[in-house]
């Protein structure tokens, strides 16, 4: 894409980007597992290492770190699930730590924002987020917007891993440094910014309301 978008002569290019995750958990470090034999999360770092391809080209480039989609909770089986007891949660590895999360169609009007900054934002890294809210919070709103109670189930790493669901020990991986490195996670993602280039930015509450018969309840 580098390569194609400095032959193509584009004027301004946006590289959806995230942490390399390896440069705060070594591939030596045991806290948690190397995936594919060269990574930590693998969709974060493969992107992460991507980032120099652009500049070392000489591509006018911004690039634009991202958030967790609350689409997630509509086509990725992360929303609500009946438990044993029957009632409704959410299950992540967080414990009481902040998540940055978006509409994923927020990203995109922040990318137009970036556009229309003209060439203010290139060479700049950018960093979006809608809300930052704990499980716990999360849980909540989903409760408010639902009507009905949903908990929020904290598990560890490990148990989220070994859920064995297509990119269960990725994601594990990702919600641990989403954990464990929340502070440099939510500082790198700024709803400020956001909103500034996507005055319509929408918070989680106003994403469920309009979202919540789409949530598929098990």
């Amino acid at each position: 894409m580098a390569a194609a978008a400095k032959h193509a002569g584009l004027q301004h290019v946006i590289w959806s980007t995230l942490e390399d995750t390896r440069k705060f958990v070594p591939l030596t470090d045991n806290r948690m597992p190397t995936l594919m034999g060269r990574y930590k999360v693998p969709h974060f770092d493969s992107k992460g290492e991507s980032d120099h391809l652009f500049t070392d080209a000489g591509v006018p480039v911004t690039f634009l770190v991202t958030s967790f989609y609350w689409e997630n909770f509509i086509h990725f089986g992360m929303g609500p699930k009946k438990g044993p007891d029957g009632a409704l949660g959410i299950t992540f590895p967080l414990g009481d730590k902040r998540l940055s999360s978006i509409a994923s169609n927020d990203i995109g009007k922040c990318a137009q924002g970036v556009f229309k900054k003209g060439r203010e934002l290139v060479g700049k890294t950018v960093g979006i987020a809608g809300e930052h809210l704990t499980g716990a919070q999360m849980a909540a709103a989903f409760t408010k917007a639902l009507g009905r109670q949903v908990r929020y189930n904290d598990v560890s790493p490990e148990a989220y891993r070994g859920f064995g669901f297509p990119g269960a020990e990725d994601l594990g991986n990702m919600f641990q440094f989403d954990r464990d490195f929340e502070a440099a996670c939510v500082a790198a993602r700024s709803v400020e910014a956001a909103r500034a280039l996507n005055p319509s930015l929408q918070t989680f509450d106003q994403w469920l309301a309009a979202n919540k018969t789409r949530i598929p309840l098990e």
